[in-house]
């Protein structure tokens, strides 16, 4: 397959695991803790249970695996304004939130969905390169 001059891969979306039957409590995390919203899967692929969700310029698609185990490394970095009422936000909601500094350039903290899986939520630090 020949490739244009200049193109280049974009990540579409980033995908997690999640267990049959968790759906609702994904629906509230994404869409009500993140506010996200809820895309509609094509029949085919609702089928198989899980859930998509748009916003703040992310797509996350949440799929069901049968012998679900939450990633605990692997995560999605999301980047964000006004990190601080990100992690007031997951806090009141009752998710934990583990501030970490060692990413030069960076404010970072984790955090983790309805199902165990790691969330990580940056903000870049004014006046500084964080080399992205």
């Amino acid at each position: 397959m020949e490739m244009a001059e200049g193109s280049r891969p974009v990540i579409h979306h980033v995908q997690l695991a999640c267990p049959a039957g968790s759906e609702p409590a994904l629906r509230e995390f994404y869409g009500g803790v993140l506010g996200l919203d809820e895309l509609r899967k094509p029949p085919g692929l609702a089928a198989r249970g899980g859930c998509w969700f748009r916003g703040h310029g992310i797509e996350l698609h949440l799929g069901v695996e049968r012998d679900f185990r939450p990633a605990r490394k692997a995560h999605p970095g999301l980047l964000v304004t006004g990190l601080d009422a990100w992690a007031g936000r997951l806090r009141e909601a009752g998710y934990p939130v583990l501030f970490d500094d060692e990413f030069p350039g960076m404010r970072r903290f984790y955090s983790q969905d309805p199902n165990g899986n790691r969330l990580e939520f940056l903000e870049p630090v004014a006046g500084d390169d964080p080399g992205v």
